[in-house]
């Protein structure tokens, strides 16, 4: 066993985890080959402490179980540059120090490569990926750069990229007159009224995420569809939603009512600006995109 597995293992915490104990742990089929340079291993120092045992969590982090709670983890060890670029992981010294199963090991790594944060290749073993290989619109990687190192950049592009996307899909969902879809918005944004009524801030999130998203589905381009779940995403990590939903007022509650209408009418021009007055009612958006003039 090398020094660094058996610090790590000296680290850990003792309470029993039901899981398999590093003694029990198997030779993995993608570990670095023998030959490879282990120069640049990763400490484990800033891992999460409570994460000593993951199993020691509660069960089911994020709905996804042991591999979810691992994924979190080391994603946001990655992003936080906790583990630069081109750094070894070595599986079997990753479920030592997290005193984790093979076979969660793995899967987890697995997630990650498919986010594009990690690669595996033959002799080479699997290593941490840069950012350029990042994919960014994933909502886990946006989640773990909006509230790690990178905080103000990541709030700061997802308000540009919102104030791109939220003012189209607006223009688009007004030629689609679907009433199903009016009266959901309209419930949202009465949900919203009460929940600021009653100081109810996750009720009034979860209304004005909803709100958000549907409209994005709504819009009838089915690439824009797929950023909902952008849009989704910074809703949750900034602070409350870009939109001054943070800090609810009567204003957003009002932009959010003339979307509903100008849905209603059918105006699409009417829609896009109620929009745009929206996205710039919180300060920090004001910084990146002007306000509407005034005509």
């Amino acid at each position: 066993m090398s020094t660094l597995a058996h610090t790590m293992m000296t680290a850990a915490r003792s309470a029993d985890s039901g899981l398999a104990g590093p003694g029990g742990l198997d030779r993995y089929p993608y570990a670095e080959h023998p030959g490879v340079d282990r120069v640049g291993i990763p400490s484990w120092d800033g891992a999460d402490p409570e994460l000593g045992r993951v199993g020691r969590r509660t069960a089911g982090s994020r709905g996804r179980g042991l591999h979810g709670q691992l994924v979190q983890q080391l994603g946001q060890m990655i992003v936080s540059g906790d583990l630069g670029a081109d750094r070894p992981l070595v599986p079997e010294e990753i479920g030592q120090r997290f005193e984790v199963s093979r076979t969660v090991v793995r899967e987890s790594l697995r997630v990650l490569e498919a986010k594009g944060l990690v690669s595996a290749r033959p002799n080479v073993g699997t290593r941490v990926r840069p950012v350029s290989d990042w994919n960014l619109l994933d909502p886990d990687i946006i989640e773990w750069r909006a509230f790690g190192p990178q905080r103000d950049d990541q709030r700061r592009e997802l308000s540009e990229l919102r104030w791109t996307i939220e003012p189209l899909a607006a223009r688009l969902a007004a030629g689609h007159g679907r009433d199903d879809v009016q009266q959901r918005l309209g419930d949202m944004v009465e949900l919203m009224g009460h929940a600021m009524a009653q100081g109810d801030a996750l009720t009034f999130s979860r209304a004005d995420a909803e709100f958000h998203s549907l409209l994005i589905q709504v819009a009838g381009n089915r690439m824009l569809e797929h950023l909902s779940g952008i849009v989704s995403a910074a809703l949750q990590v900034s602070g409350g939603p870009a939109t001054g939903c943070d800090r609810p007022g009567e204003s957003t509650l009002v932009h959010h009512a003339r979307i509903v209408d100008a849905l209603a009418a059918g105006d699409g021009g009417a829609a896009e600006t109620a929009m745009r007055q929206l996205l710039t009612v919180h300060p920090e958006v004001e910084r990146v995109v002007p306000a509407p003039r005034e005509h």
